[in-house]
C-alpha cells in the first residue's frame, strides 16, 4: 500500500515537471500581449494581491507575473497533486485545501483560508479560482470575496486566453493552451471588499467580481483573436450550443424511425383497452387538426394527471402576466385529457402528446411552431426534446423531480442524461439537492425552485352532488381510501372490518388510481361479503353498503370534502406514494404507509410536525383510523400541522412564473420565430436573448 502511495505520488511529480515544460513551451513559443498598459507595475504597487480568474482557464496563470512570490490553492484529492506538481514547478508555493461549494462538503476549506490569510500576511501575492467544483460554472463563490474581507487585500481579476487551445469537456470546460499562438493576458480594475461589509454589500461585491472576471475573460479571447464560446461552459452561456447527440440517441432516433409505421396498430391496441382516444388518434401521431394561434405559444407538456394539476397554476399565471399568450398543452393519458377539458381557459388548447418517433415529433413542432417549451417533472422523450432544441426554442424543465433509482439510472448513462438535460435552458427543481443532481448530469442551469403541487389550488368540487351525497350519507362516519393500486384495496377492506366492529356505521369509500379497475374491484370486494355500491354504474351507497367505489374521474375533491380523513395509496407497495397537499387543502387529515419517495420532500415536513399517521398495514390503519373517526382534538391538531407545515413550503409558483415569463419572447418577435421554425431547414433563428434572459 505504501508503495502504491509513493509510486502515484512520483507519478504525479514527473507528469507536473512535464506539463511545468509545456506550459514554458507554450509561453515561449508564442506572441505574449497583456492589457492594460503597464500592469505589471501597477501589480508590483497592489502586491500583496488575491488573483481570481475562472476555473478551467488556469493553464498559463502563473506565466505572466511581477518579480514577486506567489501562492496558490490546490485542492486536495488525487488529481489536484498533478495541477500542484506543475505549480511548484513553476515557482509557485502551494495552500492545499478547497471551498466546498454547493455541495456542503469539508474540502479543507478553513484550512486553506488559514493558509491563503498566511501568505498574504506573507507577502505572497495569492491566486485561485473564483468558482467552486462541481460549479456552476463561471458562478463567483464566498470565498475570494472572504477571504479579501479578512485580509484587506485587494481582488485583481486576470483572465489568460490564447488563439490556438484544446477544450476538454468538463464542468468548467478545462482549456488547454497550445504552442505558437498569440497569448493575451488581460487584467481588471482592483476590487476591496470592506471588513465591516454588510451582507448585501458582500453579494454586490461578489457580483462585481464576476462580472470583472468574466470581461477579462471575453477581452483575452477577442485580443487572442480566439471564439470565447468554444471554451465557455453553457452553464455561463446559453449562446453555448447543447452538446450533440452521441450514439446511443443516434441509434434511438434511427429505431423509431424505422418503428414508426407500427405506431397506427400499437394505438388501436391501446384504444381497445382504454389507454387512448380513439377519435383523436391523428394527434398521437403529430397531425392535429386545430389551427394555431397567432402570436407568442407556450407548449406546456405534462405526462398525467398529478403533472397536468401541478402546472394549471403556472399556465393561469403566464396568461395573466402576458395577455398576448396562448397555451398548448400536452398530456399523454385519457384520465389527464378529461382533466384538462374541464380545468383549461378559454387561451389554452389541450393536445395528446405526439408519440416519440422522429416522425410524429417532427408534424407536431412543424404545425404548433412554439415560442417556448415547459416541460414537466421528469417527462423526458429523447426524439421530442432533441428536436425541440435543434429548432432554438427556449426550454425549460419545471417542477423537476428524480426518484433514487431515476438518478441512479441516469449517472450509469451520464453521457446520455448530458446530451438531453443539457438541452433544458432552465430546470426548476422541487428542492435544492434535486437542482445540484440535476446539473451533474448535464443542465446548465437549475433552480431548487420549490414544489408546484404545494402551490396548487384545491382540486374542484361539486357542491350541488357534494350537498346530495351529504344528504345519503346522513352522520355516517366515513373513511376514504384515494388513489390506492392493486393489493392496497384488499388491505383498506381488512381494515374496515376491523373498523365496523367498533364503529358499526362506518362507510368506507374507495378511489382507485386507475378506475378502470373498477369493474374487478366491485366484483373481488363484494366476493369478499362486503356491500359494495360502484359509482361508475350510478349506484348510491345506502344503509348497509360497506364499500362506496369511486371509481370516477376527476371528482377526488369531492370525496375529500365528503370524508376528511383519507389514507392516501401507493405507499402500502413500493410506489412511492401519492401527492397529499390536494387533500391537506380541502381540510383533511392524512395517512400513509411507508413508500413516499416520490414526495419526500412534503411527507418529510408533514412528518416532523406531526401531521401526517404513519401505517404499515390494515392493523395500523385501522388504529389510526378510529383515533381520527373518534378523537376531533387529535384530528384538529393535525390538520393545523398540515396548514402550517404546507404554508412553510410555498414560494414556488411564484419563483417559476418570474424565471418562464422572460423566456417567451414578445409578441413582435414571436411571429417571425414561428415562420422560421420550417419543416425541413429547421433553420438557425435568433432566440439566444431570450435564452440569456434567465441568468
Amino acid at each position: 500500500m505504501a508503495n502504491s502511495s509513493a509510486y502515484k505520488v512520483s507519478a504525479a511529480r514527473f507528469a507536473g515537471r512535464w506539463l511545468a515544460g509545456f506550459v514554458r513551451l507554450v509561453h515561449r513559443t508564442s506572441d505574449v500581449v497583456a492589457e492594460p498598459d503597464g500592469i505589471l507595475e501597477r501589480l508590483r504597487a497592489d502586491h500583496p494581491c488575491i488573483v481570481g480568474l475562472w476555473h478551467g482557464q488556469f493553464m498559463m496563470a502563473s506565466m505572466h507575473r511581477p518579480d514577486v512570490p506567489v501562492a496558490a490553492m490546490v485542492a486536495r484529492h488525487g488529481d489536484a497533486e498533478f495541477i500542484g506538481a506543475t505549480m511548484q514547478s513553476l515557482g509557485v508555493e502551494l495552500v492545499r485545501g478547497a471551498g466546498a461549494g454547493a455541495r456542503r462538503k469539508d474540502r479543507g476549506g478553513a484550512a486553506a483560508l488559514r493558509g491563503a490569510l498566511q501568505s498574504l500576511a506573507a507577502g505572497k501575492s495569492f491566486v485561485m479560482t473564483a468558482d467552486v467544483p462541481p460549479g456552476p460554472a463561471r458562478t463567483c463563490g464566498e470565498g475570494i470575496i472572504t477571504l479579501a474581507r479578512m485580509s484587506g487585500r485587494p481582488i485583481v481579476p486576470l483572465a489568460v486566453a490564447s488563439s490556438r487551445f484544446t477544450v476538454l469537456d468538463t464542468w468548467s470546460r478545462l482549456t488547454i493552451n497550445r504552442p505558437f499562438s498569440k497569448l493575451a493576458f488581460v487584467y481588471g480594475e482592483p476590487i476591496f471588499v470592506p471588513r465591516d461589509a454588510e451582507p448585501d454589500e458582500l453579494e454586490a461585491i461578489r457580483q462585481q467580481v464576476e462580472r470583472a472576471i468574466n470581461a477579462a475573460t471575453r477581452r483575452a479571447y477577442l485580443l487572442a483573436g480566439a471564439d470565447p464560446l468554444r471554451a465557455t461552459p453553457r452553464s455561463a452561456d446559453l449562446a453555448v450550443p447543447p452538446p450533440k447527440p452521441g450514439l446511443a440517441l443516434t441509434a434511438y432516433r434511427g429505431l423509431t424511425g424505422l418503428l414508426a409505421p407500427l405506431a397506427p396498430v400499437v394505438l388501436a391496441h391501446r384504444a381497445r383497452k382504454g389507454k387512448e382516444d380513439a377519435l383523436r388518434r391523428d394527434e398521437r401521431l403529430g397531425s392535429p387538426v386545430q389551427g394555431r394561434p397567432d402570436g407568442p405559444l407556450a407548449w406546456v407538456h405534462a405526462a398525467s394527471v398529478g403533472e397536468l394539476m401541478a402546472v394549471l397554476p403556472l399556465i393561469d399565471g403566464l396568461c395573466a402576466a402576458r395577455h398576448d399568450l396562448n397555451v398548448l398543452v400536452t398530456t399523454g393519458t385519457v384520465t389527464s385529457a378529461g382533466i384538462a377539458a374541464a380545468r383549461l381557459g378559454p387561451r389554452a388548447i389541450h393536445q395528446f402528446a405526439p408519440i416519440d418517433t422522429p416522425q410524429a415529433v417532427r408534424r407536431f413542432l412543424d404545425h404548433w411552431r412554439p415560442s417556448i417549451a415547459i416541460f414537466t417533472e421528469s417527462e423526458i422523450w429523447p426524439n421530442l426534446v432533441l428536436a425541440t432544441s435543434a429548432r432554438k426554442i427556449p426550454m425549460a424543465l419545471v417542477n423537476a423531480r428524480m426518484s433514487a433509482r431515476s438518478g441512479r439510472r441516469w449517472r450509469s448513462r451520464r453521457g446520455i442524461a448530458k446530451q438531453l438535460f443539457g438541452c433544458f435552458d432552465i430546470v426548476m427543481a422541487q428542492n435544492a439537492a434535486l437542482a445540484r443532481q440535476f446539473a451533474q448530469l448535464g443542465a446548465p442551469r437549475t433552480l431548487g425552485a420549490g414544489n408546484l403541487k404545494i402551490d396548487a389550488p384545491p382540486p374542484p368540487v361539486d357542491q350541488a352532488e357534494l350537498a346530495r351525497l351529504r344528504v345519503i350519507v346522513g352522520s355516517r362516519p366515513l373513511l376514504v381510501a384515494a388513489s390506492t393500486h392493486d393489493g392496497e384495496e384488499q388491505v383498506v377492506a381488512e381494515a374496515h372490518r376491523a373498523l365496523r366492529q367498533r364503529i358499526p356505521e362506518l362507510l368506507t369509500i374507495i378511489a382507485p388510481r386507475h378506475p378502470d379497475r373498477g369493474g374487478k374491484l366491485a366484483a373481488d370486494l363484494s366476493a369478499s361479503g362486503l356491500a359494495v355500491a360502484q359509482r361508475s354504474t350510478k349506484t348510491d351507497p345506502g344503509p348497509a353498503t360497506d364499500i362506496y367505489l369511486a371509481d370516477t374521474i376527476g371528482e377526488l375533491g369531492l370525496f375529500y370534502s365528503l370524508g376528511r380523513i383519507v389514507f392516501l395509496g401507493g405507499s402500502l407497495i413500493p410506489h412511492g406514494g401519492q401527492n397529499p397537499i390536494e387533500a391537506i387543502r380541502l381540510g383533511c387529515v392524512v395517512m400513509s404507509g411507508p413508500s413516499r419517495h416520490n414526495f419526500a420532500d412534503i411527507y418529510g415536513s408533514l412528518d416532523t410536525s406531526g401531521a401526517v399517521a404513519s401505517i404499515t398495514g390494515a392493523t395500523e390503519l385501522a388504529a389510526a383510523a378510529a383515533r381520527l373517526l373518534t378523537d376531533a382534538t387529535e384530528r384538529a391538531a393535525m390538520q393545523t400541522a398540515s396548514e402550517k407545515s404546507l404554508a412553510a413550503m410555498g414560494g414556488a409558483l411564484t419563483k417559476t412564473i418570474a424565471t418562464i415569463l422572460p423566456m417567451i419572447p414578445p409578441a413582435a418577435v414571436a411571429p417571425m420565430l414561428a415562420s422560421m421554425h420550417t419543416p425541413d431547414t429547421h433553420a438557425e433563428v435568433p432566440t439566444q436573448g431570450f435564452r440569456r434572459a434567465v441568468s
